[in-house]
């Protein structure tokens, strides 16, 4: 799953910079006010990028995994209504 979230942060990134790369390199010399929507359309993308890269699934329990204590972690799984089977 974090293999996932990468390699579509560096996806998300490598568009961004092809965007501006694009846009003031080429686009520039046929229309300005294009190279500047791209360049806004650019300028969104790295904190999409940031909450895409740290989004978790319904499923990832990195909030309260196993601290090692017993009465703590029965604690938790009782919160999140899962029995332990011992």
């Amino acid at each position: 799953m974090y293999a996932r979230r990468r390699r579509t942060y560096f996806a998300m990134m490598g568009g961004c910079i092809g965007l501006f790369v694009l846009a003031w390199g080429v686009v520039r010399l046929w229309s300005v006010p294009v190279a500047v929507g791209m360049c806004l359309v650019a300028m969104v993308i790295p904190p999409v990028a940031a909450m895409v890269a740290n989004r978790r699934a319904p499923d990832d329990r990195w909030w309260d995994d196993p601290s090692g204590d017993p009465t703590s972690d029965e604690w938790w799984d009782e919160l999140d209504g899962k029995k332990r089977r011992y």
